[in-house]
């Protein structure tokens, strides 16, 4: 029983030794010493005690040389006590894990107390003591003297603490070492960067500049992990040094899938695989939310899981369109497997399952870089792919060339000789056609001037007719004027005599006489009666004048401004002698401002529709009453002139057909049917429109739209 006793006393003593974390010893300065194996770990769930607090609680020992405290929300703490055995007086602590959110160094003083060093990405650069990506604080520790140290860290990635101590020159160069390969890699991917630009600039294919676009996302994604961004790129954005190990790799995976997009034509070569990279862009692009909510934790895992989704989805697109026998997908396959391998060793490291050494601290940049240079190969073979292929067409393209010379020597000497005889046939067609065209114009000619000489012919009688009236009517009271002034003149000359008769009131009896003989009142009445009648005709010749004179405008060709009203009225008065007494002419005119025309062609437009419409109502068997309603308006930038007639209307299939040049309703030979065929032409040169409105039975209505400017309307 004492034997059990002591054997379980012995297995618990050496549980407690074996869990005991042991302490620094400090003793060689030649060497950096990397502490993790020797902390005690403490996970702070409540994000809120703090170092009066956590001295409280039950550390556990870490089993790790470089813990690995995952991805978590929660505040971690380290507890590690170190002992100088050495004659430095100060040493350096740093943690080579940039990306840390806030991390804060306990340092016991001698009153019991602690003073707190803190920095992170939280704070700008700036408030660092030492300017380093790293985080490195100066221990004050007495040779042969020990302290205990607590280090409270917290982050929204991937937590490790890779904890080294020594002296400043030590870790200087480590650093050195380190900034000098990562100054290789930068080297290299600038490198491939512009090298790439430069042939997108000379070739414009689109490859290369989404893969410059990848290059700088990968370099960039580096020098995020590396703490470089936030040391030289943007040293007081707290903001984006916390959210950048999320952004950046959000835009790396975005321009990684458009790459080998464009790279592999995955939407010609495998349209499945193309919508499988769709799927993974549209991953990526939805971890901006949580991004931009702060949801960072959440953000940082679907980061990761869409970034494995995407790496075996890109592997496979790529050996389905390698085993179509495309030789781009065989280079990409190559360079993604060394990118792969270097990503599976990184995430080893974090696991520890391979140690934390520089092997597995530059696998990820020997594998990115390689990659780099393998896939600009790959574009290069591109080119030299493209520029056989093209040498191979030129080629072919050469012998197409030949052979296509000498059946076109062939065909020449068929084609000119039937070229030949064929021209000969157009040639006398074309004589053929040309003599019937000459002819067509010389009718055409007829017609128009037998019209214009129909119309011309209308309106000359309506004009003697016109004049004639007030002409007789001032020839007829010439004659009696005459007579009653050469009374007046022979009593003034009895008058004139008066001064030498012997008897002058036997002359005036004589002259009283006359007068009532020749009955003086009546002629003075009678004179003033005369003029009166000479003065009107007179007017009424000055009217019909004037209206010939407005009409008259016919053959000028240069565009003015006109009062449309006195267009209408000069027509109207030109027409007066052909409107039969049965007819009213009804006006409702608007006021309206004058409008830029060609004067003489739109009153021809109205001597035409005037004079259907006087036809169509003297077609009528019956009259009763009828009417040729004239009214204007102005409707935006045009006026609006409707001439509408009581005639005998007109049938749906005879409207189609009134503006056709030749189409008449009139018997043979009564008209030429040119009338409205040149009413529509004028009113379209004038950039307007006609509308009829008719039916039979029922008269009919032209609408007649005319721009207030013919130079500025925009038909």
């Amino acid at each position: 029983m004492f034997r059990i006793v002591v054997l379980w006393s012995v297995m618990a003593l050496s549980a407690v030794f074996a869990t005991t974390p042991r302490q620094v010893v400090y003793t060689n300065t030649e060497q950096l010493l990397q502490i993790g194996g020797h902390m005690e770990l403490y996970t702070d769930k409540s994000n809120s005690l703090g170092i009066d607090s956590i001295k409280k609680q039950s550390f556990q020992p870490s089993k790790q040389e470089v813990p690995n405290l995952q991805i978590t929300p929660y505040t971690q703490w380290a507890r590690f006590t170190i002992e100088n055995k050495s004659s430095q007086k100060q040493l350096l602590l740093e943690v080579e894990y940039p990306i840390i959110d806030d991390i804060t160094l306990y340092e016991p003083l001698p009153d019991g107390g602690y003073t707190a060093t803190r920095m992170g990405e939280f704070t700008s650069y700036h408030n660092r003591k030492f300017d380093h990506q790293n985080y490195q604080f100066l221990l004050n520790i007495q040779p042969d003297s020990s302290r205990e140290y607590y280090l409270k860290v917290r982050a929204g990635e991937q937590l490790q603490l890779p904890v080294y101590l020594g002296t400043p020159e030590q870790l200087y160069e480590k650093n050195n070492n380190r900034e000098l390969i990562f100054g290789i890699y930068i080297g290299v991917i600038l490198a491939m960067t512009f090298y790439n630009l430069f042939i997108y600039i000379s070739t414009r294919d689109n490859s290369y500049i989404i893969y410059v676009s990848y290059i700088i996302c990968v370099g960039l994604t580096q020098a995020t992990l590396q703490g470089y961004s936030f040391r030289f790129l943007y040293p007081e954005s707290p903001w984006l040094a916390m959210h950048a190990t999320v952004l950046v790799p959000i835009l790396n995976g975005i321009t990684a899938l458009a790459f080998i997009k464009k790279f592999l034509h995955t939407q010609q070569n495998y349209p499945a695989g193309n919508r499988l990279m769709n799927i993974c862009i549209t991953l990526y692009a939805l971890c901006f939310i949580p991004t931009f909510l702060n949801m960072y934790t959440f953000a940082q895992i679907f980061v990761q899981l869409d970034a494995f989704l995407a790496a075996i989805a890109a592997f496979f697109v790529a050996y389905k369109v390698s085993r179509k026998g495309i030789s781009a997908a065989r280079f990409f396959l190559v360079a993604w497997s060394i990118f792969l391998i270097s990503i599976f060793i990184f995430v080893l490291r974090n696991f520890n399952i391979l140690p934390y050494n520089n092997f597995t601290y530059y696998a990820l940049q020997i594998g990115s870089g390689l990659e780099v240079l393998l896939l600009s190969f790959a574009l290069a073979h591109k080119i030299n792919v493209f520029k056989a292929e093209k040498e191979a067409s030129q080629q072919m393209a050469l012998a197409v060339s030949l052979e296509n010379e000498r059946l076109v020597r062939e065909q020449n000497i068929i084609l000119e000789t039937k070229v030949k005889d064929r021209t000969e046939d157009l040639q006398a067609t074309n004589q053929e056609l040309n003599t019937a065209l000459t002819n067509l114009k010389d009718a055409q000619m007829r017609l128009v001037e037998k019209e214009k000489m129909a119309s011309l012919g209308q309106l000359t009688a309506g004009i003697a007719h016109e004049i004639n009236n007030p002409i007789n009517f001032v020839t007829s009271n010439i004659k009696p004027l005459k007579l009653d002034i050469a009374d007046l003149q022979s009593l003034l000359n009895r008058y004139d005599q008066l001064a030498g008769h012997p008897d002058i009131q036997q002359e005036l009896a004589s002259i009283a006489l006359f007068k009532k003989e020749i009955d003086i009142d009546y002629v003075h009445e009678e004179i003033a009666s005369l003029i009166k009648g000479i003065e009107d005709g007179a007017a009424r010749t000055a009217e019909i004048v004037k209206g010939l004179r407005t009409f008259s405008r016919l053959d000028e060709s240069d565009v003015k401004s006109i009062d449309i009203h006195e267009g209408l009225d000069s027509t109207l008065v030109l027409l007066r002698n052909g409107i039969p007494p049965y007819v009213n002419i009804i006006k409702d005119y608007a006021d309206l401002p004058k409008i830029e025309c060609y004067a003489g062609k739109v009153n021809q437009v109205f001597m035409n529709i005037f004079s259907n419409s006087l036809n169509a109502i003297k077609t009528k068997k019956e009259h009763h009453n009828e009417s040729i309603s004239i009214s204007t308006k102005k409707e935006n930038d045009r006026i609006v002139i409707t001439i509408k007639d009581t005639g005998i209307g007109m049938s749906q299939a005879v409207q189609e057909k009134i503006f056709d040049p030749f189409f008449t309703t009139k018997d043979v030979g009564e008209g030429t049917g040119l009338g409205l065929s040149i009413v529509f032409s004028i009113i379209e040169k004038h950039k307007g429109k006609i509308i009829v409105n008719s039916a039979p039975g029922e008269g009919a209505e032209f609408i007649i739209y005319l721009p207030l400017s013919i130079l500025n309307h925009q038909s």
